[in-house]
């Protein structure tokens, strides 16, 4: 429960800080109330059901903030980065900042940037809206620190449908991996230290974000597709996938990507030289499917010693971003704001991320003061009789707050809710039926 009351703490001081961003108080505590009803326990979160959680009278001071309040989203979305940053980067560990999209799947095609496009969160092309995000990640923790809106081309181009999506007339179109770049751009010119970049192949096969972090000095490991090619040391150019008849059987090399939920995740690896000194393909290979393969093209700066063990720990912190991927839809309502409207969409996002990080920072601080826990040595070992309990998880952390903070309304508030809505869906259901009519 002390780690429940840190959360408070942490969430005034997030708050406090993105203030300066805003015009007015009253929106300040307004984003307040929304992101203490993202960490809330709502089965869905949006401006109907975060209003009533807060005690509102309606949905008009939500929705205001969104769409109408005065205050600079990109600012606050940078002020959330510092506070992560903050207290996540111990200055000793290596800090990766882990590039990746996560996708939201729409009925209907009014919202901005919707599209048929590729989805990875169900592997498929579908009616969807894509955002390209980026998490900070060191030994401490991670959490999300930045997040664009992927806009197709044909809704800028079209000024009648960059005007109902709400798309600022100067809006240039941007790549998914020039989104990416942005993103890391961004992040070290606010001084954050960054010494590696790693994504998979949608932004590995991108020149101009390589070019970025080796500008920058900054070291990678970038998924690439099969059919990349490299230049072998002895000149010869050659698909990376041609690549493993070069690779003699004692080569490879089983490693560790890093702990999982279910012990630690090893591969075998493999890593070649490239006509340049500081370049390197990384080959994984599973375990247990010999045939499932992954391409990785590095570079390593040259105050960075290049060794296998370097690129594999770079390489394993990917999964970071999925995990926050994972926290933020599940917990933390990232992807059901209902609404369609650029700015709406993008402070939705912004305030999600803030409490993702409140609930990130207080646990990165528990597992600081967490015991290792004991673990087998045998296949036949049997356990100790006390195993201890694993670290407090972002999830955990957020079930404790809420419990910690439960507020029950009364009765009375909860029926003036349901009379709202049906009045409200009344009205809607009338104006539907007279739309039909014309």
């Amino acid at each position: 429960m002390v780690e429940a009351g840190r959360v408070a703490e942490k969430l005034a001081e997030l708050i406090g800080r993105m203030s300066a961003h805003f015009a007015r108080v009253e929106p300040v505590a307004q984003a307040g109330k929304y992101v203490r009803g993202l960490l809330s326990d709502l089965p869905r979160k949006n401006c109907w059901t975060l209003a009533e959680y807060a005690g509102d009278a309606t949905p008009d001071r939500m929705q205001r903030l969104l769409e109408r309040a005065s205050w600079d989203t990109m600012a606050a979305m940078g002020t959330v980065r510092e506070f992560v940053v903050e207290h996540l980067d111990d200055s000793t560990g290596v800090a990766v900042l882990v590039l990746d999209e996560s996708g939201d799947e729409k009925s209907a095609t009014a919202t901005c940037g919707v599209k048929r496009q590729y989805v990875g969160c169900v592997g498929k092309v579908s009616n969807a809206v894509n955002f390209v995000n980026a998490t900070y990640s060191t030994p401490r923790g991670h959490a999300l620190v930045g997040s664009r809106l992927y806009i197709p081309a044909e809704h800028l181009d079209d000024e009648t449908t960059r005007t109902r999506m709400g798309i600022d007339p100067g809006h240039e179109f941007k790549t998914k991996p020039r989104l990416g770049t942005d993103l890391l751009t961004d992040t070290m010119n606010t001084g954050v230290r960054v010494d590696w970049c790693t994504a998979d192949a949608v932004y590995g096969r991108d020149r101009g974000l390589r070019e970025a972090c080796e500008k920058r000095r900054i070291g990678y490991s970038l998924g690439v597709p099969c059919s990349f090619r490299i230049r072998l040391p002895s000149k010869a150019v050659v698909r990376v996938d041609a690549t493993l008849r070069l690779i003699p059987a004692r080569a490879w090399q089983v490693a560790s990507c890093g702990p999982g939920s279910k012990g630690e995740r090893r591969y075998a690896f493999a890593w070649l030289g490239t006509a340049s000194p500081r370049h390197f393909l990384l080959i994984r290979r599973s375990l247990t499917k010999p045939t499932e393969l992954a391409y990785f093209y590095c570079y390593v700066p040259d105050h960075v010693p290049a060794t296998l063990g370097v690129l594999v720990t770079v390489t394993g912190r990917r999964w970071t971003i999925e995990e926050d991927h994972e926290f933020g839809k599940d917990q933390f309502g990232f992807d059901q704001s209902q609404v369609r409207l650029y700015t709406p969409i993008m402070r939705h996002i912004t305030l999600v991320m803030a409490a993702l990080a409140v609930c990130a920072v207080t646990a990165a601080r528990a597992r600081a003061y967490t015991q290792p826990l004991p673990t087998p040595t045998s296949p036949t070992e049997p356990p100790p009789t006390d195993l201890g309990l694993i670290p407090l998880t972002v999830v955990e952390v957020k079930k404790l707050f809420n419990l910690a903070t439960r507020a029950w309304r009364s009765t009375e508030h909860y029926l003036y809710w349901s009379w709202w809505r049906r009045r409200h869906q009344a009205r809607a259901r009338w104006y539907h039926y007279r739309a039909r009519l014309t």
